[in-house]
C-alpha cells in the first residue's frame, strides 16, 4: 500500500530536512509531497535538492500563499496522480509527530478517514495559550452540536484518508481554509457513509507566542458549519421520497 504525505510548507527551511529523513524511516511505503507556496526563506529550492537524491520525495510549487486548503486540495490531487493508497495530512514543524504515521496505517483497515485527536483523551496540547485552546476546543463542541458529527476533535490538521474517500468528495467545491476546511472535509465523509475513527495524539505547538489563527479564519468556520447542515437539510427535503 503506497502512502504520500502531503506536507504544506511556507518559510520550513529549518525543519522541513529532518522532518522528511523522521517521516521516511517510518515506513519504506511513504513518500511525501512537499507542497511550498514561494517560500521566501528558500524552502523550495532545499525541497527540490533533496528530491533530486531521493524519489519518494516530492515537490509541488506554487506561485505564492494561497491558503492552507488550497495547498492540501492540490496535494490530495498530485496524490491521487500518484497513485496514492493512503494520503496523509500533516504540518511541517513538528506538531505533529512521525512516530504516529504507523499508527495511522495499522487502523486504515477498520477506517476510511482516521484523525489524529487533541480532544479524545482530555486535552493533549502544549504550548498554546489558554485563549487558543479554548477557542480550538469549543468550535469542536460548537461544530458536532450544530452538524451532529460524533468527532472529539472536529478541526485536527493531521489525519490519513483512504484513497476512495478523496475520490468521492468534488474537491472543486471545497472552498474553504484553515479549521474550515478540515470541518468541511470531515463532514463529506460522514455525508458520504465512510468510516470515520479517531486515535489520540500530543500536539505540540512550535510556533510558541505566535498564532496562525486569524479572524477570518474564525468567522469561516462559524458560517461554514451552518452552511453544512443547512444544506444538508435542503438536500433531503428536495430529494426525499
Amino acid at each position: 500500500m503506497k502512502a504520500v504525505v502531503v506536507i504544506p510548507t511556507y518559510n520550513e527551511r529549518d525543519n522541513i530536512e529532518r522532518l522528511t529523513t523522521e517521516v521516511l524511516a517510518k515506513d519504506s511505503s511513504i513518500h511525501i509531497l512537499i507542497v511550498d507556496d514561494n517560500s521566501p526563506d528558500g524552502t523550495g529550492e532545499l525541497a527540490d535538492g533533496m528530491a533530486a537524491v531521493n524519489d519518494r520525495i516530492h515537490v509541488l510549487h506554487r506561485q505564492g500563499k494561497l491558503g492552507l486548503g488550497s495547498a492540501y486540495r492540490d496535494g490530495f490531487r498530485v496524490a491521487l496522480e500518484q497513485g496514492a493508497d493512503y494520503i496523509v495530512e500533516m504540518d511541517a514543524d513538528f506538531s505533529h509527530d512521525p512516530e504516529i504515521l504507523p499508527r495511522f496505517f495499522e487502523k486504515m483497515s477498520e477506517y476510511d478517514l482516521l484523525i489524529g485527536s487533541r480532544y479524545l483523551n482530555g486535552v493533549s496540547v502544549v504550548n498554546w495559550p489558554l485563549r487558543r485552546l479554548m477557542l480550538s476546543y469549543f468550535a469542536s463542541v460548537y461544530t458536532r452540536i450544530i452538524t451532529g458529527l460524533k468527532i472529539s476533535d472536529c478541526t485536527s490538521g493531521f489525519k490519513c484518508f483512504s484513497r476512495k474517500v478523496l475520490e468521492s468528495i468534488d474537491m472543486s467545491k471545497i472552498r474553504s481554509d484553515g479549521y474550515s476546511f478540515q470541518i468541511e472535509m470531515n463532514y463529506r465523509c460522514v455525508e458520504n457513509g465512510f468510516r470515520v475513527g479517531e486515535i489520540p495524539i500530543i500536539f505540540i505547538d512550535r510556533h510558541a507566542g505566535s498564532s496562525k489563527m486569524s479572524k477570518k479564519i474564525v468567522r469561516e468556520a462559524v458560517f461554514m458549519v451552518w452552511k453544512l447542515k443547512l444544506g444538508s437539510l435542503f438536500h433531503k427535503f428536495f430529494h426525499r421520497g
